[in-house]
């Protein structure tokens, strides 16, 4: 739906002083729609006048919204075949991101997982992070980055030395940040822990219009995984656990993990490779429980089942924790094949307790205008601490209107 004309912030809340709004938004990089750029789009129809700051920019990937932003890139965009492999230039990204220059503006806005948070604000501008996890590849994936060159004993020292010089970066260029928001209770105790920080915690949106339940559907599908096929995911345990017992799986997605979870999987796991979200909304509606075995800093795909009515199965680790509990699906403690055997068993052998409705409502509370009320809120509350540069102003537009009744709601009243 479009949203409506342009108001300032706080126009809804006359108890905090109204203002138009000139922010800079940057996100580390623009390379296929995900969970963070699904938050970007959300702040980009809030400030659709300013400019969006990144990486690199691999253009006709990212949704109309953000495509129609005015997007600065870094020097590395000029780098031939870029695209292909940006990730092994990460030592170079710091220096890169120094390119980024936003002039003119109240706030800037970073969305950051890797170096946007390191973006140079003009003096006395305020600076809101919203950090999915502190660097990755310094802290938390240290060790599994530093895997990829065993064999190689000395260009794993280089790398371990890289890792640590990046560490001390990102931790100093964390002072530039005016107010962290962090997308779980899990990473907000990672701020803590690396940047001395505290923070506020805004979960990402699920986009609970389209993902919703279908009343009609009887719940008699497989056991269902949805996830990029890469090894921290854990998907083998998903594989090993319904091969062994029979029991039905259905795995969407794609990477390179697919060849060895095929030779894992027994006669009753079925690999659908990447699918559209269309299908994935069917199977969320129709499967037994959605297996979700991974650590995840929050856990967008869970949130998505939930959506649809979808009991989840899920190791009790991250963002997930916060989720999911025993009336929405089950949490089980260990990793692993036979934990997770055993918790489907329990879940199973309990009758598969499970409220559709309470799911639901569980999602409702991070629809895409919850998301936008509470961070454009965040914003207002800084900038009513800090002075206006004088100029031009933007006004922030307001989220989408929607029906006030839950779908749950809705759905339990045409029942």
């Amino acid at each position: 739906m479009e949203a409506g004309p342009h108001i300032p912030i706080g126009a809804s809340r006359p108890e905090t002083p109204s203002r138009a709004v000139r922010a800079a938004l940057v996100h580390d990089w623009l390379t296929g729609m995900r969970g963070g750029e699904k938050c970007l789009e959300i702040l980009c129809r809030a400030f659709p006048d300013a400019p969006l700051f990144t990486l690199l920019h691999d253009r006709g990937r990212m949704s109309p919204t953000i495509e129609a932003m005015t997007i600065q890139t870094s020097p590395l965009q000029r780098i031939p075949g870029v695209l292909r492999h940006y990730r092994h230039l990460l030592p170079v990204m710091p220096l890169a991101a120094r390119s980024w220059r936003p002039e003119g503006v109240d706030v800037v806005i970073s969305l950051s997982h890797c170096v946007a948070k390191s973006v140079r604000v003009p003096p006395g501008v305020p600076h809101l992070c919203y950090c999915f996890t502190p660097m990755r590849y310094a802290w938390e994936g240290r060790a599994a980055y530093l895997d990829g060159w065993t064999g190689k004993p000395v260009r794993k020292a280089m790398a371990g030395a890289a890792l640590d010089r990046l560490r001390a970066w990102d931790q100093a260029t964390a002072r530039g940040v005016t107010q962290f928001v962090a997308i779980s209770e899990t990473v907000r105790q990672r701020i803590a822990r690396c940047y001395g920080r505290d923070s506020r915690v805004i979960p990402p949106p699920v986009d609970t219009a389209f993902y919703t339940p279908d009343p009609t559907t009887p719940r008699d599908g497989p056991y269902l995984c949805v996830s990029a096929l890469v090894p921290y995911k854990k998907l083998d345990h998903a594989v090993t656990a319904c091969s062994a017992t029979g029991r039905p799986l259905v795995v969407i997605g794609s990477g390179p993990e697919r060849a060895r979870l095929e030779k894992l999987a027994g006669p009753s796991v079925q690999f659908l490779g990447w699918q559209p979200d269309e299908v994935i909304r069917d199977h969320y509606r129709r499967c037994r429980a959605l297996l979700f075995p991974g650590e995840e800093d929050f856990g967008i795909v869970p949130a998505e089942a939930l959506a649809c009515g979808a009991p989840v199965i899920a190791l009790n680790r991250g963002g997930v924790a916060e989720t999911v509990d025993h009336r929405t699906g089950w949490r089980y403690d260990q990793p692993g094949p036979e934990p997770l055997c055993q918790a489907i068993e329990a879940f199973e052998a309990a009758g598969r307790p499970h409220d559709p409705f309470l799911a639901r409502r569980k999602a409702e509370s991070l629809a895409p205008e919850v998301f936008h009320d509470r961070i454009v809120s965040l914003i207002d509350e800084i900038l009513s601490a800090s002075p206006t540069i004088p100029g031009p102003h933007v006004p922030i537009r307001p989220g989408p209107r929607r029906d006030r009744r839950r779908p749950s709601d809705r759905i339990a009243e045409s029942a």
